[in-house]
């Protein structure tokens, strides 16, 4: 219910001003890292920045200095100038009274609005439109740039509408039945969180279903989620002129499809109330089912509205055995339904393309990953492919991500076809290495093991591999493709590596429907013969993973805690079903389970590892067999504890977002910690909502209760003294945050100033995680702002401890950094400090 209204309406832009615009270069070195150094952002979290004059001289971090300087806007509107590479454009923006503007900005990657940060948009969607509370008088807009920027200031239409700039949305199929899913992004312009919303959908004029909206945070935006039922036939779309008149600014290209509209009405009150509050109308296509099509779904991550493409078979024979899948990611700024659209139907297979949650998303790391699993499985349900005759392929970033997903799951696959892709962020796209590390730097390398596919080059024996490349490509280098030629050369003799001369990045030579660059004809029939072994089939299995938590199991074999974590662990396992025994070697593996489906039942038989014989009678009470790895001697072990460290719940840090995790912000600290805490969930769930597609629940203490939905993680925001679900969640924790300190253990860390990165195992759960963002104090808090942990490729240990001074010395900052160990403890796991 609305409680509040904007005092700024539509028509009265005139009651803000901006200023002349100042910007300065240098300030800021990040990269791909959990390390940043940053002059200006020193400032702002220290209380010691002010507004900006031209030729006022800021001191950086490498002992130089750089100026504030004026900068003006070209034809365009944009501020386009090198000196944005690294840099901040300071815009000054004088309110005659207090009001709420929308703020639109593309090419920044974030804003500080009066010293809150808010989300940018540094892929330049164009969508982002965000509610910025001002005061009378003169506001600080401080934009991080990316290279250039442009951005608008105007007045809300209405106090909570619906901005259809982004909606993520199915296609119809002519005859069938819908139950399913959209979303739309809902913007709240009023002081108060918006409850008892509801949002109605009709397509084409038929009956409408109602669906409850989620709480909106004041001054916020939120994508959420409508069902969509009902049928639409032939008879019931739309041609282009019906399309036209309702929809005039179609395009006629667009106008040609066949459509249906579908009708968005924003509803104060609740289902069955009608106060209508917003409206829109948006095309939904209608497709054969036959056709490209567009499959929507809700994700377990967060809740949200996702979108998968399929380019269904066109099977030759009506009678015909179970289809192959091609599972194809895109690549960056490419959508799941245009790499659809790049392939030619294929006879005996369909086509799923999952969507990365973005255009850019997450490189298929991290949230990629879980989108492209949870489609995976999605699509083996609904399509019920022969599971032999799964097929990965990806091209550019899709090809990275091949190469990710082919290295961590092999035995999901049967062949992997890598197109243009590079091999990991350390080969490609910045990622940072230390050079002798310190105990630090090494603990916050091991945190980024999961990128780094060559850790995991052996497992590329578990499945067909074709490279493919063009010699002139001016977008991924071709030693990329060169490089891993010579890695998989070494001990793989089931792959092909063809380098297409004379072509670049995106290329077809001939005029046959699909881009021969990802529908390329060869290697689609390489994957024609391959296909995945049985687990009976299987003798042997060579596996390594650096992270159980991400990746565990090939076939019957699961590695499900480590020695030393996210350092590699490998297993190489060979079955003798004549000897009725299982031999091999391990590394770094502390406990690993054998699924005993190969083994006929009923006889004893043995496990030799690491050359330690143990005979097992044949368990009469479970199909999996556990042993345990301590100090070097291998056992028998009982079914491991839940509250024990294991590939459902292992860390690191970002673990903790998923299983549909709620933001908790703190309420009862000090009037600075508080204001911190609802700033940074609210910016947290922006920026979720941006890079991943997201829709996340952002609560106070005050409305959560550690009771309810225990397989939900939590990430709080503050710490013991601010946050009053800490002592319920966190009550037994042995990292402890309060004002003043940081208790790890039996080390205590002194200082006001101190942030902290955190996550421990939820009790009561054998899934969910508790995050924590937190600080010693104001200042420690706000340094927490800009820890970019939604980007992929940046991984923060379990628990981290960082300090002012890293924004001006780097990895110097860097108070603690450690991996609690498969207790969770602190005492058995690996901790690094600085000294």
């Amino acid at each position: 219910m609305i409680l509040a209204t904007v005092q700024c309406v539509a028509g009265s832009s005139s009651a803000v001003r901006v200023g002349p615009c100042l910007a300065i270069g240098g300030a800021v070195h990040s990269g791909r890292s959990s390390i940043h150094t940053d002059a200006i952002e020193a400032g702002l979290i220290s209380g010691q920045w002010q507004r900006p004059v031209a030729g006022d001289r800021v001191e950086l971090p490498d002992g130089s200095s750089s100026q504030w300087r004026a900068i003006n806007t070209n034809k365009d509107g944009w501020f386009d100038d090198r000196v944005l590479e690294a840099g901040y454009v300071y815009a000054p923006v004088t309110a005659q009274s207090d009001c709420v503007m929308i703020l639109e900005a593309e090419g920044d990657s974030l804003v500080y609005v009066n010293g809150s940060p808010r989300a940018g948009d540094p892929y330049e969607y164009g969508y982002v439109q965000l509610p910025v509370s001002l005061h009378a008088g003169t506001n600080d807009f401080l934009f991080l740039c990316n290279g250039r920027l442009k951005f608008t200031i105007t007045a809300p239409a209405r106090a909570v509408a619906f901005n259809p700039g982004d909606t993520t949305l199915p296609d119809l199929i002519a005859g069938e039945q819908m139950k399913t899913w959209g979303s739309v992004v809902i913007v709240n312009a009023t002081g108060e969180t918006q409850t008892g919303l509801s949002i109605r959908a009709a397509i084409a004029g038929k009956r409408a279903t109602e669906t409850v909206v989620p709480p909106i945070l004041p001054h916020s935006v939120r994508k959420v989620a409508f069902r969509l039922r009902g049928t639409v036939s032939e008879s019931t779309t739309v041609n282009p002129q019906q399309i036209r008149a309702v929809l005039p600014d179609t395009p006629r290209d667009e106008a040609q499809e066949t459509t249906a509209p579908l009708q968005l009405t924003l509803l104060d009150g609740g289902p069955g109330e009608h106060q209508a509050l917003d409206s829109a109308t948006i095309k939904l296509r209608v497709r054969r089912a036959d056709q490209i099509q567009k499959r929507t779904f809700i994700s377990g991550i967060d809740g949200s509205v996702q979108y998968w493409a399929l380019n269904p078979a066109q099977p030759v024979q009506r009678n015909h055995p179970p289809l192959a899948m091609f599972f194809s990611l895109h690549g960056a700024g490419v959508e799941a339904l245009g790499q659809a659209e790049a392939y030619e139907p294929k006879s005996w297979g369909d086509l799923v393309v999952p969507t990365n949650r973005r255009p850019y998303g997450f490189d298929w790391e991290d949230w990629g990953r879980l989108d492209a699993l949870e489609v995976l499985n999605i699509a083996k349900a609904e399509l019920r492919p022969d599971p032999q005759r799964i097929y990965l392929t990806g091209h550019s970033m899709g090809g990275h991500g091949a190469w990710q997903l082919g290295a961590l799951f092999p035995y999901d696959f049967a062949a992997d076809g890598v197109s243009a892709g590079w091999i990991s962020f350390f080969s490609y796209a910045g990622g940072a290495r230390f050079t002798n590390a310190t105990p630090v730097e090494t603990i916050l390398q091991r945190a980024t093991a999961a990128s780094d596919t060559l850790l995991m080059k052996s497992n590329f024996l578990q499945e067909g591999v074709y490279i493919l490349h063009g010699s002139d490509d001016d977008n991924v280098p071709v030693t990329e493709a060169r490089h891993m030629n010579s890695v998989l050369s070494q001990f793989d003799h089931d792959y092909i590596f063809h380098e297409q001369p004379g072509v670049g990045h995106w290329w077809d030579l001939s005029d046959e429907p699909g881009a021969d660059c990802v529908d390329w004809p060869p290697m689609f029939d390489y994957f024609a013969h391959h296909v995945i072994p049985t687990d009976e089939s299987l003798r042997e299995i060579n596996f390594t993973t650096v992270n159980p938590g991400v990746s565990a199991s090939c076939h019957w074999l699961e590695i499900e805690q480590q020695i030393h974590p996210l350092e590699p662990s490998w297993v190489d396992v060979r079955w003798d079903p004549g000897k009725r025994r299982f031999v091999g070697a391990t590394a770094n593996i502390a406990r690993l389970a054998l699924d005993l489906d190969p083994v006929a039942p009923g006889e004893p038989f043995k496990v030799e590892l690491d050359g330690q014989t143990n005979e097992i009678p044949w368990p009469t009470d479970a199909a999996k067999l556990w042993l345990r790895n301590e100090d070097g001697r291998w056992s028998v072990a009982s079914k491991p504890s839940p509250a024990l460290k294991s590939p459902l719940r292992c860390g690191p840090f970002k673990d903790a977002f998923r299983h549909r995790m709620i933001f908790v912000y703190g309420t009862k600290g000090t009037p600075e910690e508080n204001s911190w805490a609802f700033d940074k969930a609210r910016f947290d769930a922006e920026a979720f909502w941006y890079r991943g597609n997201g829709s996340v629940d952002v609560v106070p203490d005050t409305a959560f209760d550690p009771r309810a939905e225990p397989d939900r993680s939590v990430i709080l925001y503050g710490n013991a003294d601010s946050n009053g679900a800490w002592p319920a969640l966190l009550g037994e924790s042995p990292v402890q945050v309060s004002r003043g300190q940081v208790k790890i253990g039996g080390r205590v860390l002194t200082g006001d100033n101190l942030a902290c990165l955190f996550l421990r195992p939820r009790a009561g759960s054998d899934v969910a995680c508790v995050g924590v963002v937190s600080g010693t104090g104001a200042v420690g808090m706000k340094l927490t702002d800009r820890l970019n942990y939604f980007l992929s490729g940046v991984c923060y240990p379990d628990c981290t401890v960082i300090g002012p001074e890293m924004l001006r010395e780097g990895v110097k900052g860097i108070r603690a950094a450690g991996f609690f160990g498969n207790d969770w403890n602190v005492e058995s796991g690996e901790f690094a400090w600085s000294e």
